[in-house]
């Protein structure tokens, strides 16, 4: 391949081209290989590549610590948790529906390991996630008051297909922070689908909201249209496989 050639083919961003070009030549001097066949399968191999690009950079905007799959997870470990209802959940058109999914238990039982399994299955099939931890996510809201930037942080995580809050409950938060939660959970309340994970039932939420009246309001809208998935009685797992999985 000649040098402008190649200057051409990197400009426009075809890798696969410039990788496989020897690799065509040969095919396209194939007899039984047309010119409408070989187009076509060079189009294809470019499509397939530009699609796991994408899907890489996805997984990697998300900032998932721990990716892990369905597969993997130690149901055998956890005989109080119904494999069925979560694989149902799992198959079904929850994203479609704009459906909230709530995983209630104790710390160390997986409620993390399977929340992370539904967003990197929601990023594979090209949804736009993301992942941050309760504390993380009030501390963005809080800071962005000092520097009137609320409207565009609450923005920005209002226009993820899935966000996955994760230990919704270790901290207490200020009034003001509060309202800004709320008000995020609302703009994505029945357009987008929020996976929550928490260490305490909803009964326990005033603890750390420390408003009855919005966390009343913040339980009903998050229910409304939700799976809520109790690992009240399962056990630990960290002890047992030393997994990390939260």
């Amino acid at each position: 391949m000649d040098k402008e050639l190649e200057a051409m083919l990197k400009y426009i961003r075809l890798p696969g081209l410039l990788a496989n070009w020897n690799s065509y030549l040969t095919t396209a001097g194939q007899d039984n290989y047309s010119h409408t066949r070989l187009l076509k399968e060079i189009i294809q191999n470019e499509y397939t590549i530009k699609k796991e690009n994408s899907r890489k950079l996805r997984i990697s905007k998300a900032c998932i610590p721990e990716r892990y799959v369905m597969e993997t997870f130690p149901f055998d470990r956890q005989p109080n948790l119904s494999r069925k209802k979560v694989i149902n959940i799992y198959d079904s058109d929850y994203m479609e529906q704009r459906q909230n999914i709530i995983w209630i238990g104790s710390t160390g039982t997986g409620k993390t390991g399977l929340a992370t399994s539904f967003l990197m299955q929601d990023i594979n099939k090209g949804y736009k996630g993301r992942f941050i931890t309760f504390p993380e996510l009030v501390e963005l809201l809080y800071q962005s008051v000092a520097d009137h930037t609320e409207a565009k942080i609450i923005k920005m995580f209002e226009g993820y297909d899935t966000l996955l809050i994760d230990e919704l409950g270790y901290v207490e938060i200020e009034p003001i922070q509060v309202g800004l939660f709320f008000t995020l959970m609302q703009r994505r309340h029945k357009r987008k689908t929020t996976l929550i994970t928490s260490n305490l039932g909803f009964a326990q939420w005033t603890t750390f909201l420390q408003n009855n009246q919005l966390t009343a309001a913040l339980i009903d809208r998050l229910t409304e249209n939700s799976h809520v998935i109790n690992m009240k009685d399962c056990v630990s797992l960290r002890a047992k496989l030393n997994t990390g999985q939260g």
